[in-house]
């Protein structure tokens, strides 16, 4: 324990130490506080997250560093894939123990569980319920047209909603400024981690289980910057999480036993890279690229002119610097 302690300072240390510019962006000041963050910026990027939060525990995650950066604003959070009236739960209890109880949650349609949901016990639990949430195809194309060129939209799960938006009124989807999704798998699959030569890709979840979606979002012409699997598998290991867990902030204490519930040991946080990328492009620098989806659910790059921005390589020490600066503070 003495040596896990000592640990734990160094780590405290980097943290405080990265709370400087890169994070910031305000020189030697102290990052925000908590209060702060949560007031609404009209100079803030207006954001959706859509995510398929809890099976794999990266989209809390995700959530929390969105509700934690100054330079983003979270105007509504969509549910997809599985059971998504019970993944929106889960959503109003997260924001309702983080302070953010006015931030709208709605809906996808839902699709055959293709796993257990994990976290069910705490969506479950009746905290901060709704009574109902709006429909999130309807949710979506209703805040473009709100706020035509000026919503990124976060994808961080298979894609229905994203393909069911286009469908409905592709148009309107185009008002986008622009979609950050976590997905697809260039050079690296899964376990892959950059230590040796590539072994080659995979069909990665987010794609594989709506391929039709993401075709149809590759071919939208809305300006899309990918984080495959080349970048994201950001392991948080022990040092890492008794750091951040911790805390006691309403923050860490929800991301503490979300963990917990999740039941598995070291997270890997694929989807909070999108979130990241969106507050600091520095984090994941992406490259254009033409990607095609194939009817596997491979991302094929190819000649031809640039359909996305893909970032194939990330610093994990660089990552976990900013994400528990952000995440940490109270």
């Amino acid at each position: 324990m003495p040596m896990l302690k000592t640990f734990m300072i160094a780590l405290l240390g980097m943290a405080v130490a990265a709370a400087g510019p890169s994070c910031s962006g305000q020189g030697a000041t102290a990052a925000p506080a908590a209060g702060s963050v949560m007031a609404e910026n009209a100079m803030a990027e207006k954001m959706i997250i859509d995510t398929d939060i809890g099976d794999d525990i990266d989209d809390a995650f995700a959530l929390a560093l969105a509700l934690h950066s100054p330079e983003l604003r979270v105007i509504g959070v969509t549910t997809t894939f599985g059971e998504t009236q019970t993944r929106a739960q889960l959503v109003d209890r997260f924001l309702g123990e983080l302070g953010r109880p006015e931030i709208p949650v709605a809906a996808g349609v839902a699709t055959a569980p293709k796993g257990p949901l994990t976290q069910r016990r705490y969506a479950e639990g009746g905290h901060f319920a709704k009574s109902s949430h709006p429909d999130a195809v309807e949710f979506l194309l209703e805040q473009c047209r709100r706020y035509p060129g000026q919503i990124t939209l976060i994808a961080i799960g298979p894609l229905m909603n994203v393909g069911r938006a286009i469908d409905r009124d592709p148009e309107t989807f185009r008002k986008l400024k622009r979609v950050v999704m976590m997905g697809g798998s260039i050079k690296r699959g899964y376990g892959d981690m950059g230590y040796t030569a590539p072994r080659g890709p995979e069909a990665e979840w987010n794609i594989r289980n709506d391929i039709a979606s993401a075709q149809k979002l590759f071919a939208s012409g809305v300006p899309l910057f990918v984080m495959p699997l080349d970048s994201t598998q950001l392991k948080m290991d022990e040092v890492k999480r008794a750091f951040l867990f911790s805390q006691g902030t309403p923050t860490t204490d929800a991301l503490t036993l979300l963990y917990h519930e999740w039941g598995q040991e070291t997270p890997t946080l694929f989807d909070p890279m999108t979130i990241a990328f969106a507050a600091n492009p520095a984090l994941c620098p992406v490259e254009p690229m033409r990607i095609r989806v194939d009817d596997q659910g491979f991302t094929r790059p190819e000649a031809g002119t640039p359909n996305a921005e893909v970032c194939l390589n990330s610093n994990s020490d660089q990552f976990f610097r900013f994400y528990l600066t952000r995440v940490a503070e109270r």
